[in-house]
C-alpha cells in the first residue's frame, strides 16, 4: 500500500492528515485512546513533548555560517515576512471584539500563520524560477519555523499595551531552549545537523495526532472558513509584499513572493504560545484549526500565484530568472 505517497498527495497532508483523523476520533470516540500509559502519552498527551523535540531538531537546521547575498536574501525574507505578519497581527490586537477574534480570526494564528512559511514550497518554487542566491536563502529562514518570532512579535504588543501581560523570562527561555540547543549542536557537528534533519519529517504526523486529539468538528467548522481567509491573506499580502521588496532590490521578485506560504509546522505556534503565555490560551483550540486551513490554502493557491507572476513578467519580455542573473552580474 502506498500510505505515505497518498497523504503527500494532499497539501500540508503529513499535517493535515494525523490532525483530521485525531480530530474526528476526539469528537466521536474521545475515550478510545485515553486509556493510559504508553498509548494515550503518546497519541493524546505527547503533543507538548513531540513539538519540543521538534523544535529541537528545527534548531539544527539553523546555519550561522550564512554570508554574501545569500544572507541578505535570506534577512529580507525573513523581514518581510516577520513585519508584515506583525503589523497584520497589531491590526488584529487593535480592533479584536470581546470575543478576542478580529473578522473570525484570532490574532494569534494571524500572526503564526502570516510570519512562518512552507521551507519546502519555498525550494520547490526557487528551484524553478530561482538560482542558487534564492535556494541557499532558505537555510537562514529556518528561524521563522516555530514559535520564536510569534513571540518576539506578542512581547513587543505586550510592551506597548496591546496585549496583557508579558512573557516572564524563564517562560520565554524555556520555549527557546530546544531550538537554541539544536542549533549549537548542528553548528557544531554537519552529521548531527543531517542526522536531526531526517528526524524533524517524522515527528510531524505524530504530533499533528496528538494535537488533533485536542480538536473536535465544531472548532473545526468554525475555524475552515476563517482559516482559508487567513491563507488568502498570507499569500497575497506576505508574497505580494516580498515581490515587490526584492523587485525594489533587482533581486528575482519570484523568490519573494515564494515566501508568502505557512508550513505544516506551524500549527504548533498557538499551543507553544499559550504555554509561554497563559493569558493566549483561550483561542488556542481556534488559532490551531485555523492556521491548519491556512496551511492547506496557502500550499495550493502560492504555486498559482507565483506562476501568474511569471506570466506577467514574460509579458515585460522579462525571462525568470536569467534576466536576474544577469542583472546582479553587472
Amino acid at each position: 500500500m502506498k500510505i505515505k505517497a497518498t497523504i503527500e498527495k494532499i497539501p500540508g497532508g503529513m499535517m493535515v492528515v494525523p490532525l483530521l483523523i485525531a480530530a474526528t476520533l476526539n469528537t466521536f470516540a474521545p475515550d478510545l485512546l485515553r486509556i493510559g500509559n504508553f498509548t494515550q502519552a503518546l497519541f493524546v498527551d505527547g503533543s507538548s513533548t513531540l513539538i519540543a523535540l521538534f523544535l529541537l531538531f528545527t534548531g539544527a537546521q539553523i546555519n550561522v555560517k550564512n554570508v554574501g547575498v545569500s544572507l541578505g536574501k535570506g534577512a529580507t525574507l525573513l523581514a518581510t515576512k516577520w513585519v508584515v505578519g506583525a503589523l497584520v497581527g497589531l491590526l488584529a490586537f487593535s480592533m479584536m471584539g470581546d470575543n478576542g477574534l478580529w473578522l473570525g480570526l484570532a490574532p494569534i494564528a494571524i500572526i503564526a500563520a502570516m510570519t512562518n512559511s512552507n521551507g519546502g514550497l519555498y525550494v520547490a518554487l526557487v528551484g524553478q524560477y530561482g538560482d542558487k542566491t534564492d535556494r541557499a536563502a532558505y537555510s537562514l529562514l529556518a528561524l521563522n519555523d516555530g514559535p520564536f518570532l510569534t513571540m518576539v512579535a506578542l512581547s513587543i504588543f505586550g510592551v506597548m499595551g496591546f496585549v496583557e501581560g508579558m512573557f516572564s523570562f524563564v517562560s520565554f527561555l524555556s520555549v527557546l531552549l530546544p531550538i537554541l540547543v539544536g542549533m549549537i549542536l548542528g553548528n557544531l557537528d554537519e552529521d548531527l545537523r543531517e542526522f536531526f534533519q531526517s528526524g524533524s519529517s517524522v515527528l510531524i504526523p505524530f504530533f499533528a495526532f496528538a494535537l488533533g486529539m485536542g480538536i473536535d468538528f465544531s472548532s473545526i467548522i468554525e475555524g475552515g472558513l476563517g482559516g482559508v481567509i487567513l491563507g488568502l491573506l498570507t499569500v497575497f499580502v506576505t508574497g505580494t509584499a516580498g515581490y515587490f521588496i526584492f523587485k525594489a532590490m533587482k533581486w528575482n521578485p519570484i523568490a519573494g513572493a515564494a515566501e508568502g506560504s505557512t508550513a505544516g509546522n506551524a500549527v504548533a505556534t498557538p499551543m507553544a504560545i499559550a504555554s509561554a503565555g497563559p493569558a493566549f490560551s483561550a483561542n488556542v483550540e481556534l488559532a490551531t484549526v485555523q492556521v491548519a486551513a491556512a496551511v492547506v490554502t496557502t500550499a495550493i493557491l502560492l504555486p498559482f500565484y507565483v506562476g501568474f507572476l511569471v506570466k506577467r513578467l514574460e509579458k515585460k519580455g522579462i525571462k525568470v530568472p536569467d534576466h536576474y542573473i544577469k542583472v546582479n552580474e553587472k
